[in-house]
């Protein structure tokens, strides 16, 4: 049973990892001299910015009073000046980290499809694959904003706010000391809605990938939706799904809401205070209050705030991001179950012998597919493996494929366990043509040569005609160039097979698998297709999993699996002799088509 569904929240994190944070800094580390030029440009602009206050302050103190003309030309060339360089800085730092955001997403995205590429089949079976898509693109997309402004705008924020504190100390200490009671405030507000808010961020999420994985399949199933006339019941999932989204992105910004009108109270608070402690101050000679110190020292108010407010909205985006984090550090984190072995060898070219010792296997703990399953065969020797439903048959491909780990015992090949090779020189040696045939977008040429890009059109077109798929493809407007689109949904169920065939034996394996390979190719086809494979299978050792049991008849032998274990084994005559599961099996093939 899978883990997780559609409408099933995932896991969410009590606690704040910082540990994630530092992982983030990680990909981050790479851009420090970009983002140091770029630190200090808006430093720079940010520290001369703070003079032009002070100029007013000395413009309206004492060049006025004084008719000093050449002082106040002086200060607007100076403010111009300092305004020109603060916006060649700006747009230098947008250019710089708008590119190291990108590389930095790019990375974290890369990582985690590597990763992707890496994980088991459980991983895949256990959690709908449109909450996987949603972590590589839509999750990782929402950290480029926070990495291509929002830290290096903290940063600056931060420098900006201990440099108007110092100019605002440096012209009223009082005045200054008015303005800083208002921070108290604010951190008591951001303690409320911390917990509140990440919480909010993280349900937002789960209900993001619960209506992503909804969608993705869908997609995949609208033929049978339409078959089955289910688009009114879909479109109430649908709707029930989005909805969730929509009420949890509502209640997470509602937090974010509460910041910001809170920053500005606080600010509009204590600005109307300065200002009328600063004119009551004003008539005392001794204050120092001028009517220019109190011009400076309200812009330098605004200033304040400003930073602040930046910040808090940089608090929101670091919450959100963090929710997102979690999910794909999770992803990246998550173990590689079949990976090689600590001093793994190349696999040395196959002869073709293989053997099962002893093998168990179970896909959930205490429920074992396979027990103590042994068996021999020999180089150039085609296997059949047949059995009911559920008994286990594709599980021992899959073993030999090492798409799995065994539970226990060993898989040899030429005497060599597998566990301990490396798993691409492994597979590289083997065709593997599963009974989903999956077809890849793209011209058919790309398809069939995918699993062996050096080969030639002439031994595209030879492997196809070995296959009999060469007649329906020049079929086809543009031949073996014709584009064919995701999943070959242009082509039938048979014709996609016969590609994934060709693909399969372009690969030149020594091992060959093919799962239920046949099974939506017409009889008239696969007669053609046998005579092509008896030539191909020549010298390489084969298993083959069928349903119709026509088409194994002459196997070198044939395994009848149930319960987890070989039933019978022998030839095609020699297990009908025996009247056994496998005679019983035949005749009522043969008693339905009769």
């Amino acid at each position: 049973m899978a883990r997780n569904k559609y409408d099933v929240d995932e896991i969410l994190e009590d606690k704040f990892d910082v540990n994630q944070l530092k992982r983030l800094a990680g990909y981050i580390r790479p851009y420090k001299k970009q983002m140091l030029v770029v630190l200090f440009l808006m430093l720079s602009a940010s520290a001369l910015g703070m003079l032009i206050p002070k100029f007013f302050m000395l413009v309206m103190d004492v060049s006025i009073p004084n008719k000093d003309m050449r002082s106040i030309v002086f200060y607007s060339v100076m403010t111009m000046l300092i305004a020109l360089y603060t916006c060649v800085s700006l747009r230098i730092k947008i250019k710089l980290m708008t590119q190291i955001g990108q590389d930095i997403v790019h990375s974290i995205r890369y990582d985690i499809f590597e990763h992707l590429q890496e994980l088991p089949f459980s991983y895949y079976d256990e959690r709908p694959h449109g909450k996987i898509q949603v972590r590589v693109v839509n999750y990782v997309n929402n950290l480029s904003d926070l990495l291509s402004n929002g830290i290096i705008n903290t940063i600056t924020d931060l420098c900006n706010l201990f440099f108007i504190i110092a100019f605002m100390l440096s012209i009223n200490v009082k005045l200054t000391l008015v303005c800083l009671c208002g921070l108290p405030v604010l951190a008591v507000v951001i303690i409320a809605l911390k917990k509140k808010q990440r919480k909010a961020w993280q349900i937002q999420s789960n209900k993001q990938s619960n209506l992503n994985a909804y969608i993705a399949e869908s997609i995949n199933g609208i033929r049978v939706t339409q078959s089955f006339v289910r688009e009114d019941e879909n479109s109430g999932i649908f709707n029930r799904l989005s909805d969730g989204y929509r009420e949890a992105w509502m209640r997470a910004v509602k937090f974010n809401f509460i910041m910001g009108p809170s920053v500005d109270i606080i600010s509009t608070i204590t600005t109307a205070f300065i200002y009328v402690l600063g004119i009551s101050w004003m008539s005392n000679p001794d204050s120092g209050i001028t009517v220019g110190v109190l011009i400076a020292f309200t812009a330098y108010i605004s200033r304040f705030w400003n930073p602040i407010n930046t910040l808090a909205s940089f608090y929101n985006s670091l919450l959100t991001a963090i929710s997102y984090l979690e999910r794909i550090f999770e992803t990246i984190d998550e173990p590689v179950l079949v990976k090689d072995a600590e001093g793994a060898t190349e696999m040395p070219p196959i002869k073709g012998d293989v053997e099962f010792k002893n093998v168990t296997f179970s896909y959930e703990d205490g429920v074992e597919i396979l027990k103590k399953v042994s068996f021999k065969a020999k180089k150039g020797q085609t296997v059949a493996i047949v059995g009911p439903t559920g008994a286990g048959k594709t599980t021992i491909v899959n073993l030999l494929s090492r798409f799995y780990n065994v539970d226990s015992g060993e898989v040899l090949i030429d005497g060599i366990d597998i566990s301990k090779v490396t798993i691409r020189s492994l597979r590289k040696q083997m065709g593997v043509m599963m009974q989903d045939s999956f077809i890849f977008s793209g011209t058919v040429m790309d398809n069939i040569r995918y699993g062996n890009k050096e080969v030639s059109d002439e031994q595209v077109i030879q492997a196809a005609r070995t296959v009999c798929a060469h007649g329906f493809i020049m079929e086809m407007e543009n031949g073996y160039y014709t584009q064919i689109n995701e999943r070959g949904s242009r082509l039938s169920q048979g014709q996609r097979q016969l590609i994934s065939f060709a693909r399969a034996l372009l690969a030149d394996p020594k091992i060959l698998i093919l799962d239920e390979a046949t099974s939506s190719i017409d009889t008239e086809t696969e007669i053609l297709l046998q005579k092509g494979l008896n030539e191909l299978l020549k010298g390489r050792t084969s298993f083959i999993i069928a349903h119709r049991l026509s088409t194994i008849k002459n196997a070198d032998f044939i395994m009848y699996i149930d319960a987890g274990g070989i039933a019978e084994t022998g030839s095609h005559e020699e297990l009908i002799s025996q009247k056994g599961e496998y005679y019983k099996l035949y005749m009522s093939q043969y008693d339905f088509l009769k």
